[in-house]
């Protein structure tokens, strides 16, 4: 087996027979009483064990002295063998009955030795016993008791057949694979186990070369257990079972190990019985009830019932129940698997994954299912591996183990349907001899042909297509049919849902002189791809003529701007001014924005500034801009005051265009003869002022932004400029960056200023530079305005 065991199915063994409440309660009485009545007769059979371990007696013996001490003390059966099972060693205030004397010395050696020293390893080992249910688990049992006492490494249960021969009934120790090799042993002489249980006598096994020469030894290798020891487990004159302790250490048994394997095989011997007595717990009542169930199953499966050790720990299960069609690597077949041990009867299962899924279902309730797998079957002439796929569903304290057996072909068929059934295609065969046709049954579902209508020739093909593309596919089946060249066409088929985009892909199988006399293709439903292709198609030419539409009204944007907005090409003078203007489109989308400036001188010498932005983009932003751009110099230039120049304007957005656009601006008037700029603005960023050395941005006067309100206020503030100073007028695309705060864009326009911009030689290219590294989404306005040193000595000198 490469992955892991066999076994699987579904596990519903469907819910129990429905039935009337008493006869429910009556079953539930009688099932109590014969369960007590088992367990009193295994605490019984279990109390005569312990006294024949301690005394040597024989079973009736045993059984008499149970029943002599519960007359003296004035108790019952039952609760005198509780006393012994709680009190060993036995007491000590009279003899022992008369027939329970000593065990007759063996291999010459002495009795002497008492069972005072190991009276504790017999009395936990009873204890422990008492929770053993089976030769497996005492097996188990066995190997963690004597492990520490005896050296033992591993712990085997023959019992002798009525032929002669053994079979294991229990081990420990010993790996599935080897334990199933071992498990049926003919009876050939050599057999040390068998010899113990002829002679009644023990068999130490202590020199490992003789032993060799003289014994057929289990294993292999024989090395691996150096010394063994094979006891009979007596009952009376006679013994059915042998116990097989094997070490690994080359060292004879000691005289107290030796006197202590005899205790444990009688001790033993008086479980073994209660193994032997009919129960009638629940357990075997499911066990009937699933296997008369399983009897009219089709399919394999079997029930199993855990074997543990005293600890709790899982060594394997029996097999409680199997239906007719269950089969196990001997070629046991339904009936004749139970009784059985899983790993006997599929050895491979130990430690694959099945092992460890079937414990997880026991722990937590929850079936387990196994991904397919690969068994291999050692059986037959030659090794044969299948595929599996396994369930394991508990039930009460068991499990029911189905599987299911992939044959080769039938999992061929199923690759082949489900690559159609997930490609939308069908195969399909002409044979142009016979004129024999096979079509797969994707293939009518494709070409929308109902199951009951017999597959069309290939000719009658171009039937099934629209007229425009008959011919098509008609002139490449004739070339498939006369010249045998390979044929890919697509075309279209009407159906009750609609057109459906299909394609045709087909070869022809030739004779050695090129005739065609087969076909073999298939035929393929591309609609859902067609679609989606028309769908890019049609989007496609959409986005591309949105995005000419786009780019024209750019184009017009752009060019109405630089008509509206010319850009001096170098830096000009205004009431004594120094003035540079910087306008910069925005690199990300192809709209046009709405920012703007206005230098100009007015009446009087003096000179006005503006700077705006309008909201939004396009032509609608464009038309804004001008709007206000020239209504603000009319009105300035006409004595307007700056704040009732903002009002006016306030109210000419919110009367156009249904009051849907907003702008802000920043208006400033400069007097040459006081050297004070006058400004005011409508939710414009502050202006930034260097004056020797140092960077600060103006605190701003009140002022709602344009369109935003039918009342607002507007306020005006006065700066005196001194020589050297540095005002920067700007739009909010020079400090606003996606994610970030506009407090961020403020320091880091001023910090770009400190390093570019502070002194008479500052650069507005290195600050707009250092400003704008990385893509613009806004477009960006900026008056760099700035008052020479030499103009204002020389009006102070004046």
């Amino acid at each position: 087996m490469t992955s892991e065991p066999l076994l699987p199915g579904d596990p519903d063994t469907g819910p129990e027979p429905a039935a009337p409440a008493e006869v429910v309660a009556r079953q539930r009485a009688e099932l109590a009483r014969l369960r007590d009545q088992a367990a009193a007769a295994a605490i019984l059979e279990r109390a005569k064990g312990v006294l024949m371990a301690v005394t040597g007696c024989a079973p009736d013996a045993a059984h008499e002295e149970l029943l002599q001490r519960a007359k003296d003390g004035n108790r019952s059966l039952l609760e005198q063998c509780w006393l012994t099972l709680g009190a060993l060693p036995p007491p000590r205030d009279r003899p022992a009955h008369p027939a329970a004397g000593p065990a007759p010395a063996a291999d010459g050696e002495s009795a002497a030795v008492g069972t005072g020293d190991f009276a504790g390893v017999l009395e936990a080992l009873g204890r422990a016993l008492v929770r053993v249910g089976s030769p497996h688990e005492l097996a188990g049992c066995l190997l963690d008791r004597l492990g520490p006492e005896v050296a033992a490494d591993a712990v085997l249960l023959y019992e002798r057949l009525p032929e002669d021969g053994l079979a294991l009934i229990g081990h420990a120790g010993v790996e599935p694979a080897l334990a199933a090799q071992w498990h049926h042993v003919p009876p050939v002489t050599g057999l040390p186990a068998l010899e113990a249980l002829r002679s009644g006598q023990p068999r130490w096994l202590e020199r490992p070369a003789e032993d060799r020469a003289r014994y057929l030894l289990i294993g292999p290798p024989p090395e691996r257990w150096l010394t063994r020891a094979w006891l009979p487990l007596p009952e009376g004159d006679t013994a059915r079972v042998a116990l097989g302790v094997l070490r690994r250490r080359d060292a004879p048994f000691a005289p107290r190990e030796r006197e202590l394997l005899r205790a444990v095989a009688r001790l033993c011997a008086g479980r073994l019985r209660a193994f032997d007595r009919p129960r009638a717990v629940a357990a075997g009542d499911i066990a009937q009830t699933v296997q008369a169930v399983f009897d009219a199953l089709p399919g394999p499966a079997v029930l199993l019932t855990p074997l543990r050790t005293a600890s709790g720990r899982v060594t394997d299960y029996r097999i409680a129940a199997a239906t007719p069609e269950a089969a196990d690597v001997f070629g046991l077949t339904g009936r004749d698997m139970v009784g059985r041990h899983l790993l006997a009867s599929y050895p491979a299962v130990a430690g694959a994954p099945l092992w460890r899924g079937c414990l997880r279902a026991l722990e937590t309730g929850v079936p387990y299912e196994s991904e397919p797998f690969a068994y291999q079957h050692d059986t037959g002439p030659a090794p044969v591996t299948a595929t599996y796929t396994v369930r394991a569903a508990p039930l009460g304290e068991g499990l029911v183990v189905t599987w299911l057996r992939y044959d080769p072909v039938d999992r061929q068929e199923q690759r082949l349907a489900d690559v159609q059934r997930l490609g939308n295609l069908g195969w399909a065969n002409w044979n142009l001899l016979t004129g024999e046709i096979s079509w797969a049954a994707q293939t009518r579902t494709v070409l929308g042909r109902r199951a009951d209508r017999p597959p069309l020739p290939l000719e009658r093909l171009p039937d099934l297509a629209v007229p425009e593309d008959t011919g098509p596919l008609a002139r490449a089946i004739a070339g498939l049919v006369s010249r045998g060249r390979p044929l890919d066409v697509p075309f279209r088929t009407e159906t009750a849902a609609g057109v459906r985009h299909l394609r045709l892909v087909a070869e022809a199988v030739s004779t050695p002189d090129g005739t065609p006399v087969e076909v073999h293709g298939f035929v393929q439903d591309l609609t859902a791809q067609r679609s989606a292709e028309l769908a890019l198609v049609e989007s496609e030419r959409a986005m591309l003529l949105q995005r000419g539409i786009l780019q024209a009204e750019r184009a017009l944007a752009a060019r109405l701007q630089h008509a509206l907005l010319p850009l001096p090409s170098k830096p000009v003078r205004l009431a004594g001014l120094r003035v540079e203007v910087a306008y910069l489109p925005a690199q990300a989308g192809i709209h046009v924005g709405g920012d703007w400036f206005s230098a100009i001188e007015l009446p009087g010498r003096e000179a006005l500034f503006v700077v705006g932005d309008v909201a939004g983009h396009g032509i609608d932003a464009v038309a804004t801009m001008a709007q206000l751009r020239f209504t603000a110099k009319g009105m300035v230039s006409t004595g307007s005051s700056l704040t009732g120049a903002l009002a006016r304007l306030n109210q000419l957005l919110l009367h156009s265009r249904d009051g849907q656009i907003t702008a802000t601006m920043m208006l400033a008037r400069y007097d040459p003869d006081r050297h004070v700029l006058a400004w005011a603005q409508a939710g414009h960023p502050p202006p930034l002022l260097v004056r020797r050395g140092e960077v600060r941005f103006l605190d701003r006067p009140g002022g709602m932004l344009l369109g935003a309100t039918g009342a607002p206020v507007y306020e005006s503030l006065e700066l005196r400029l001194e020589p050297g100073d540095r005002l920067l007028l700007y739009t909010d695309g020079l400090v606003e960056r996606p994610g970030e705060g506009l407090d961020a864009g403020f320091t880091r326009l001023a910090e770009a200023v400190r390093a570019h911009g502070c002194g008479e030689s500052g650069s507005l290219d290195a600050l707009l530079a250092a400003m704008l590294a990385d893509e613009r989404r806004d477009d960006v306005c900026v008056l760099d305005i700035r008052m020479p040193l030499g103009d204002v000595q020389d009006a102070v000198e004046a």
